[in-house]
């Protein structure tokens, strides 16, 4: 039994606790759940026997490294793998992720050698972790690749923080009278478990073994941890299904019921005595034992079950605000939409929601009918690009601006490196990008407010490479002029930001420059203001020129203030990025490099917005009227 708690607290890693002598706080532990949808068949007389297997890529290197499996699940095109994967989340950087799946021929146990060496191929996919994270419920579904003209199926990845409960229970399940589904014998039970997802959908936790020709089967005994049914919420709902196995893969559904860990911790009782739905209407008994209590209770029918007692230094795990909950986007929007579509409403674009949302008014109105959706946050990115004169002539190879047709100049990496990351919070990638300090065609005005793409209606790029385009195509139309000035594209964020406090929008604005701000006062007094509102603001400096007045602007020592007034909290965060230029000329490594240090404050400055207006993960929001949330954008 110990041998088996030990095998499950290995698959179901543990989550570290802050270490005060240290200082050290750990990386968010996420549990990746894998399913597969309408797989290959490369069985002749029985379906495929499928595996998955998970490949991270380092930052440097760029190989791939098998990172684990889950079991291989007999007989199946549409498997629901119970072994979880447990990955160290970093919001600030790139998590590179792949995942190959396999049919299992050979029945050998050398499990160690590649799965490629006695096995078929059934596809693969690649994805980031940053894009399971802030897909919609954080669950991300893609195509399988990988064999040229097959249609190989999809892959559904769900991501979950792991909570720090770190309780494990040994349960048994007992059941009479099951139904009879097989025509020659009885019903060869088994039972799959579930945990409710904050989006409505289930997770497999568990699946118990297969008790042969019964009706009455009683399963062995099995320990597992507190968070994999429940994630320490203990009223989470657990959902559990009853199937007769088969050989062909073609279980027959017995019936089913949702509890909770709360009610199964009662122990040996009439609550814990359930009646199965399906056609007829059965009763399952269950009850759950504490791993530190073995007593063993006789109930009706002498079936032995044992009694769960929760010791006193076992209290429930609270769940605080933490950035995995807000950057998740749940039902809202998806619940939303598809209210709408029902209603025949189209889906506008707006400045305050990004493509694929509905307009402002609308969505409020939507929201007021649909009732009670909860709260997660997605966040926006915007690039403002410094086109001042100081950059230097973009034809000539001395320019910050020049375009070399071998390698990116600095602000082409810059935008890359921290947009590739950002990207992965927003649904639909599609970005507004402006520059400031140029003169415009026709008529050579000066604009400090400009878009990239050159339509002042609609500003926003398709993903980094519509941003990198549209770039590129201002160099060649736009002249570079000055002065550098701050607060107009502050200010431009700032107004959406001001029309959604609610929790369910964050903005992040990445600057990159070349030089010395023109307008500090005015961009001090932006900042300030700003800082009331649910924003960050990355200030990404290129080339050799002295950056003291941008380091004055990032409040890490001292909070920014402007006439009298001290800024809220700390939104800005400044970087040089010739302190992060890779020695060898390794671009990649440096991209990463700056990434990671100047995303590595946005978690925290959400949170401190969230908690200083006490808003919550998956809270109602408050009432708030549509007057005034629809700024008229001025270009």
């Amino acid at each position: 039994m110990e041998g088996d708690v030990m095998d499950k607290l290995e698959d179901m890693a543990s989550v570290c606790e802050f270490d005060p002598i240290t200082g050290d706080i750990p990386a968010t532990k996420v549990e990746i759940t894998v399913s597969c949808r309408n797989l290959l068949d490369r069985d002749t007389f029985s379906k495929s026997d499928p595996l998955c297997v998970l490949y991270t890529q380092g930052v440097e290197s760029k190989q791939w490294r098998e990172f684990g499996r889950t079991e291989v699940i007999d007989n199946t095109l549409n498997p629901d793998f119970v072994r979880k994967y447990i990955l160290d989340y970093f919001f600030e950087e790139k998590q590179s992720l792949r995942f190959d799946i396999y049919d299992i021929d050979s029945k050998s146990p050398d499990l160690a050698k590649h799965p490629s060496d006695f096995n078929d191929f059934l596809g693969q996919t690649f994805c980031t972790l940053g894009e399971i994270v802030g897909s919609p419920g954080s669950r991300l579904e893609k195509p399988l690749g990988g064999i040229p003209g097959k249609n190989c199926g999809t892959i559904i990845l769900t991501a979950e923080e792991l909570g720090n409960c770190r309780d494990c229970s040994t349960m048994q399940f007992c059941a009479n009278k099951l139904d009879k589904k097989d025509f020659f014998g009885r019903s060869d039970p088994f039972m799959v478990f579930y945990r409710s997802n904050e989006d409505g959908t289930f997770t497999i936790c568990h699946k118990t073994e297969v008790v042969k020709n019964t009706l009455n089967p009683v399963w062995q005994p099995f320990t597992i941890p507190v968070r994999a049914l429940c994630n320490g919420d203990y009223d989470r709902s657990i959902k559990v299904e009853v199937y007769d196995w088969d050989r062909d893969g073609s279980h027959d559904f017995i019936g089913e019921f949702t509890t909770s860990y709360r009610e199964l911790s009662r122990g040996q009782s009439q609550f814990n005595v359930y009646e199965v739905s399906s056609l007829k209407q059965k009763l399952i008994h269950l009850s759950s034992e504490n791993l530190f209590y073995q007593n063993q209770w006789v109930i009706t029918g002498s079936i032995l079950c044992p009694m769960n007692v929760l010791s006193s230094s076992q209290s429930l795990c609270t769940i605080s605000i933490i950035f995995l909950d807000c950057c998740s986007e749940t039902s809202f929007a998806v619940a939303l939409i598809k209210k709408n579509e029902e209603k025949g409403v189209g889906l506008h674009r707006c400045w305050i929601c990004p493509p694929g949302r509905v307009d402002c008014e609308e969505r409020l109105a939507a929201e007021r009918e649909v009732g009670g959706l909860p709260v997660s946050t997605q966040i926006h990115f915007t690039v403002a690009i410094d086109f001042t004169a100081s950059n230097g002539n973009p034809s000539q190879s001395t320019s910050l601006h020049y375009m070399n047709p071998y390698q990116m100049n600095a602000y082409a990496m810059a935008l890359k490196a921290v947009g590739e990351i950002i990207q992965d919070y927003d649904s639909d990638k599609m970005f507004p990008a402006l520059g400031f300090g140029a003169k415009l065609p026709p008529d050579g005005r000066v604009s400090h407010e400009f878009p990239l793409n050159g339509n002042v209606d609609n500003p926003y790029c398709n993903g980094m490479e519509g941003i990198l385009e549209a770039y590129h195509e201002s160099l060649k139309t736009v002249q570079l002029y000055g002065p550098t000035n701050f607060a107009p594209v502050i200010n431009h964020v700032a107004r959406y930001a001001a029309a959604v406090q609610d929790g369910s929008q964050y903005f992040v604005l990445l600057i990159i420059t070349d030089g010395v701000i023109s307008d500090m006062a005015q961009t001090k007094e932006a900042i300030v203001n700003a800082a009331k509102l649910p924003m960050s603001i990355i200030i990404v400096g290129v080339g050799q020129a002295e950056f003291d007045a941008m380091v004055e602007l990032d409040g890490d020592d001292v909070r920014i203030s402007s006439r009298g007034k001290l800024a809220e909290r700390d939104i800005v965060q400044f970087v040089p990025f010739r302190d992060y230029m890779d020695r060898t000329g390794n671009h990649v490594l440096s991209m990463a490099r700056l990434a990671k240090d100047v995303l590595a404050e946005i978690p925290e400055q959400l949170i401190l917005y969230m908690k200083a207006r006490g808003i919550k993960p998956n809270q109602t929001p408050p009432d708030y009227s549509p007057s005034g949330l629809s700024p008229t954008p001025t270009i």
